[in-house]
């Protein structure tokens, strides 16, 4: 049987992110979405994760949630048994991009909250198409429902968080890195670049999605997931 599976969203989403695939995928196996916003520093999150996830788990981080699954595989590496890393980035901020987050946090207490989320997460990061409009609508109602208090816990976690590089290159679980070809703030390069730095890493490219390949492919997403949870273990 495989392992419970754990799907860790980006920033200011929620379930609905993950939601074609935990429609597919809890036929076959136990899904589990957890939230990445009980703290202001990378650290706090994955410890307070830590104390409710299952003793051992399949992990799939996406954006904000990928950064939170990467320090989850640092700290219990005897846990995470697989790891699904989606449209995110082992690289800490410079101080300079962390200080330019600063103003968003202003600008969502001013009663901005969607202008200062599409300004990291813009309508022309995911992919064109007739559902682009839609699937916008879904993020600003998720952004909404969260609201000012996480996202300013969010940004703090991006700010603070550190590089995973060194802890990524001693992995060994089976490890599929996922993006989309149309990603214009996380692009196809950045995303090889990571998946080198893991020991045995699969990168794979979806065409017809960008930042967000769950709602943009999502038949395509499970299917990848599915090929990652059957991957065979690498030796130690």
């Amino acid at each position: 049987m495989a392992e419970p599976l754990v799907l860790l969203p980006d920033l200011m989403c929620d379930a609905r992110l993950f939601g074609p695939q935990i429609a597919d995928l809890s036929r076959e196996i136990a899904v589990t979405v957890a939230p990445v916003s009980s703290g202001e520093r990378v650290e706090e999150v994955a410890s307070a994760l830590l104390d409710v996830l299952p003793r051992r788990f399949a992990l799939v981080g996406l954006g904000l949630g990928g950064m939170v699954a990467m320090e989850l595989q640092r700290r219990a590496p005897d846990r995470v048994a697989r790891l699904m890393l989606i449209s995110t980035t082992p690289l800490a901020e410079t101080p300079q991009q962390a200080a330019e987050l600063d103003p968003l946090i202003i600008k969502a207490r001013t009663g901005r909250l969607r202008e200062a989320v599409r300004a990291l997460r813009p309508v022309d990061s995911l992919a064109p198409g007739p559902f682009r409009m839609e699937i916008q609508a879904m993020l600003d109602e998720m952004a909404e429902g969260l609201g000012v208090d996480v996202f300013t816990r969010q940004i703090r976690v991006l700010q603070r968080r550190r590089d995973q590089q060194s802890a990524l290159r001693k992995l060994r679980v089976p490890v599929t890195v996922l993006c989309g070809a149309h990603d214009i703030t996380l692009p196809v390069k950045r995303h090889a670049f990571l998946a080198e730095l893991i020991p045995g890493a699969r990168l794979e490219v979806i065409e017809d999605a960008g930042h967000l390949p769950p709602l943009e492919a999502p038949d395509a997403v499970s299917d990848a997931i599915r090929d990652w949870l059957q991957a065979p273990m690498l030796p130690r």
